[in-house]
């Protein structure tokens, strides 16, 4: 890791990536150069708030930059249980441009194999071999990667991914050597344990150089970027002590220096005593009571937000949370001021949470007396209008997204209907009026008797 300030372009969470972003430039300018290259993986490891999504980030735009086409696609806590989560995701852009009759030509003699995992086809009467699947995906994608070459695919928070993903993850990137695509994965150290882990291992072994490990700042670095974002008059001893509070994490780094800069204190020695009572604030107990202060209006969209996962509907959460349009834009936007959404404007725009750790503790701030009751009410009759049960043929990019991450609540725990001490769910459980609706797909619940679970 460089400590070179990098360009003005750049954002403050790429602060201290020069190195990272070297290599991100350099596979991709390898990949670029010859359409009958080998592919190549490039990992990258950090702990919660180090950078990683952000690098994803920079590294679309950059592959973008250069022509090329990606694909992109995120493991969820709470969806780390539905079967072939991840890889549908992936696979969306390609899907959707597809008609039915085309997918069923372009992947022949595998869309009976592959095509139940995908969503895009009715599971057959006989349970399907778990290594044909994997085989299935493995043919299906590399026939749909010589169509879109040059082709760049992320995996964000893989230590999340379901284990059917990472199995056919790890055996794409074993046969890469006569298919020009580049695999850029990223994922916490330690969160993944087992067979996935091992997994994991797999797909790393396969890139042919070094986990891309990515550090905390350093204090010169910390103190280059807290003068970047409030001022050269920042002073010495104000900088370390931003450093200190914070360990060098850029995700409460940058998170930290934003609340400095709304509450305008002063960058100086004589205030460095309250930069710990303000980095408390800006998370876990201290997020919630910000949120809190927005309203109950407010509370109620981000609890949505938090239950739908990522790529938040405005007019979807709207529904959830049983808010007007007119009421719900204003909630997205007093989220987006507050730092604990982002995304586009609008009914149909998409919103995500700054963090998946806001995401996290948004979540955990439902009441669990609500959220105990809701599980074990019944069901609701039908599912929230774009949440339909099971996909349509070609996959709808509304619905699909929807209804997988609807489906994680039953998919990942049992329900908790006998006792208020069980187990809560997490995020991605549909939430109709006030209850959460644990229904399933009927593809998923097809892909799930194709495989083993994966461990919990």
């Amino acid at each position: 890791m460089t400590e070179v300030r990098p360009t003005a372009a750049a954002p403050a969470s790429l602060w201290e990536r020069d190195e990272e972003l070297t290599a991100v430039e350099r596979a991709v300018d390898a990949l670029r150069e010859d359409h009958a290259s080998a592919g190549s993986v490039l990992m990258i490891r950090g702990e919660a708030g180090f950078g990683k999504t952000a690098l994803l980030a920079e590294t679309r735009r950059i592959a973008e930059a250069r022509g090329c086409t990606v694909w992109s696609a995120r493991g969820g806590e709470t969806l780390r249980s539905v079967p072939f989560n991840v890889v549908r995701q992936l696979l969306q852009p390609a899907l959707l441009s597809l008609m039915p009759e085309e997918a069923r030509e372009y992947l022949g003699d595998w869309y009976d194999i592959a095509g139940p995992a995908l969503g895009i086809a009715d599971p057959g009467e006989r349970q399907a071999d778990p290594q044909g699947v994997c085989d299935g995906l493995v043919a299906a994608v590399r026939r749909l990667a010589r169509r879109d070459w040059p082709l760049v695919l992320t995996i964000d928070d893989a230590h999340w991914a379901d284990q059917e993903t990472l199995r056919w993850l790890a055996a794409f990137a074993e046969r890469l050597d006569d298919l020009s695509v580049l695999v850029v994965v990223a994922r916490r150290p330690g969160d993944a344990t087992g067979e996935r882990a091992r997994l994991l291992d797999a797909v790393a072994a396969t890139a042919g150089r070094p986990v891309t490990s990515l550090s905390a700042l350093t204090p010169s670095g910390a103190e280059g970027l807290t003068r970047a974002t409030l001022g050269d008059h920042a002073d010495a001893p104000f900088c370390r002590e931003v450093w200190a509070v914070t360990g060098g994490n850029p995700y409460e780094t940058v998170e930290l220096l934003a609340k400095v800069r709304d509450s305008g204190m002063e960058p100086s020695e004589d205030s460095a005593s309250e930069l710990r009572e303000l980095n408390r604030s800006a998370r876990g107990g201290g997020l919630v009571a910000r949120l809190e202060e927005l309203g109950i209006d407010a509370t109620r969209f981000a609890w949505a937000a938090a239950i739908l996962g990522t790529d938040i509907s405005v007019g979807l959460a709207a529904r959830l949370a049983t808010l007007s349009p007119q009421k719900a834009a204003l909630c997205a936007e007093l989220l987006r001021n507050a730092r604990i959404l982002t995304g586009v404007q609008g009914e149909a725009g998409e919103l995500e949470f700054v963090h998946p750790l806001i995401a996290t503790a948004v979540y955990d701030s439902i009441p669990d007396a609500l959220r105990t009751a809701c599980t074990a009410s019944p069901h609701s009759s039908s599912p929230i209008p774009g949440t339909a049960p099971r996909p349509p043929p070609g996959i709808s990019s509304r619905s699909t997204r929807t209804t997988t991450r609807n489906s994680s609540s039953s998919c990942a725990r049992p329900p908790a209907n006998t006792s208020p001490s069980a187990p809560r769910t997490r995020p991605g459980a549909a939430w109709s009026g006030r209850c959460w609706n644990p229904r399933r797909p009927r593809s998923t619940r097809a892909c799930s008797t194709n495989s083993a679970a994966p461990p919990s």
